[in-house]
């Protein structure tokens, strides 16, 4: 069945990339009126290059995070099957199913 979720997958990090880019950019202009400084700008201090990064990676991973679940979750109420793992690995009760083995 995850050959099924495959689409599902593929449109929605489209839709999460570009929503993470934009919700990223409208944040970025809170902090400052230019564009966010790149690794390579030449006159960007340090801190702003560094700040603009983790930013960047903290929006679209976040970002991420949620249109990942929100895709299971539409693939599990039309098809009725979870795309993914059932449980975290390493759950109590993967742990207690080990024990008795």
């Amino acid at each position: 069945m995850k050959i099924l979720y495959t689409p599902f997958k593929i449109i929605a990090s489209l839709v999460g990339s570009k929503l993470g880019q934009s919700i990223f950019k409208n944040l970025w202009g809170k902090v400052d009126d230019a564009e966010p400084p790149r690794p390579t700008t030449a006159e960007a201090s340090f801190s702003k290059v560094v700040a603009a990064a983790a930013l960047e990676a903290a929006t679209l991973a976040g970002v991420a995070a949620i249109v990942d679940r929100a895709s299971a979750r539409a693939f599990h109420y039309f098809t009725g099957i979870w795309p993914g793992e059932q449980r975290p690995k390493g759950s109590e009760e993967d742990s207690e199913s080990s024990d008795e083995k």
